[in-house]
């Protein structure tokens, strides 16, 4: 039996223990989620990536350091830190945590030189697509500078005049969206934008907070089998599932269907059993469609581009199984970090206020965990951790974190080994490893 050690903050907020008294066996459970599966999952065997770093473990000074540097407010702090971890601490304790670990926001602040050499490499990567709030975020979070923002704007205004000329632009006026809190309906969605270079990205979003929930790059999105992972494993770290979750009409959707429906097939409310998932058009699937925009904007557009000049200057072809294979090695590991990056920063950043009243302003951090800020509740329904456990076995696999074939894998890793290469860590290490192995194998 697997021993669960996971205390979530809805549990830590509400200062009580739940204890999951799994009614049954695990495998009555099995065969309970095999008859929700007969009509509803079609396996196909795949790989899947890792989880949105669900499961890290820090300290408690760490966490309230990395807040800090995200640019939540001492209140917001204390809120999160209470509604996510369960530590409760006074304004006093908080500013003396902060001042021990060097944390101020006035004064000393980064040299105006080291701030534009910063900028100046973020333009040249997918950071030409944001704004200077994002810039901002970016600089405090990944580069530990102190600036303020509008020293990063008049830089942005030097240095990019044609981007930030480009992102004045109006925005479409779209119908109100509306649901109650957060929990209530997640949505799920693939992204195809990168898919001809090999790169599947699959997310999903809170309606309600428009907390990216996992965002995640594989070599396909079309498989049931990681997606399914991708929502198990969500639905573990914070022990429950969504009333209503809104997904398209495809078979990748299949497993996560069924899951659902078992993971609510006892509850009394007006979308309990089937109806706790909507299928729907995409294009109506309006929370994460809209995001997609968000996401391109900041940081698959420049990827766009990036990969179809490595085409236009044939280091790259699209009907080489090699190139395509090499491509998946050297680069899924970076992108899937940028990936992480734009969702933890999006996390973090403040939502400004609307005229739609249901939508409510706000970081969708707090929003999220803390939906007494915005006077509404949590809807989550929990689910044991032993019907994750049976729902993981039959319907999802671990992931192939390169996205290549394992054969690929092991003649990489054998070249590098041999020709003393090491890992990239930025675009342009991927770039010169793809290249020294794509020659090594046509010396072959």
């Amino acid at each position: 039996a697997r021993v669960v050690c996971t205390w979530t903050g809805k549990m830590a907020r509400n200062g009580v223990m739940f204890i999951y008294a799994f009614l049954g066996n695990v495998a009555t459970n099995m065969l309970l989620l095999q008859f929700f599966l007969v009509l509803k999952c079609e396996v196909v065997e795949g790989v899947l990536p890792q989880d949105l770093m669900l499961h890290q473990v820090r300290s408690r000074n760490e966490v309230i350091e990395e807040y800090f540097a995200l640019g939540y407010t001492a209140t917001e702090i204390l809120s999160l830190l209470w509604g996510v971890y369960g530590i409760r601490l006074s304004l006093r304790q908080l500013k003396r945590v902060l001042k021990s670990r060097g944390c101020k926001r006035r004064g000393a602040f980064t040299d105006i030189d080291t701030i534009v050499t910063a900028i100046e490499e973020e333009l040249r990567g997918s950071g030409s697509l944001i704004g200077y709030r994002a810039m901002h975020q970016r600089l405090i979070k990944y580069r530990n500078l102190v600036v303020t923002r509008d020293i990063v704007r008049q830089v942005i205004k030097i240095l990019d005049p044609e981007g930030v000329e480009a992102r004045c632009q109006h925005q479409l006026r779209r119908r109100e969206y509306k649901t109650k809190g957060p929990n209530y309906i997640w949505h799920i969605d693939g992204y195809d934008k990168l898919k001809p270079y090999g790169f599947c990205v699959h997310g999903a979003i809170d309606g309600y907070s428009r907390k990216i929930l996992w965002l995640e790059v594989a070599n396909s999105n079309n498989n049931p089998r990681f997606i399914t992972k991708y929502y198990l494993d969500y639905a573990r770290h914070v022990g429950g599932t969504a009333r209503i979750i809104r997904a398209d009409r495809g078979t990748e959707n299949g497993s996560i269907e069924a899951i659902q429906h078992f993971f609510r097939r006892e509850s009394n409310d007006e979308f309990g059993g089937d109806l706790s998932f909507m299928y729907g058009r995409s294009t109506s699937n309006q929370r994460i469609e809209a995001w997609w925009g968000v996401l391109r904007k900041q940081c698959t557009d420049w990827w766009m581009r990036y990969f179809k000049d490595l085409r236009d200057q044939g280091l790259f072809c699209d009907d080489d199984v090699i190139h395509r294979e090499c491509l998946k090695f050297c680069y899924m590991s970076i992108l899937r970090k940028e990936l992480y990056k734009v969702a933890e920063l999006w996390n973090s950043h403040r939502i400004r206020p609307s005229s739609n009243p249901e939508s409510p302003s706000g970081r969708p951090d707090i929003l999220y965990h803390v939906p007494q800020s915005s006077n509404t509740q949590d809807y989550l329904i929990p689910v044991s951790f032993d019907e994750i456990d049976v729902a993981e076995d039959e319907c999802a696999e671990e992931p192939n974190l390169f996205g290549c074939s394992h054969v690929f894998k092991d003649l990489a890793e054998m070249i590098m080994e041999d020709e003393g290469l090491q890992a990239p860590n930025t675009v342009e290490e991927a770039q010169n490893l793809y290249s020294d192995i794509i020659n090594h194998i046509v010396m072959l």
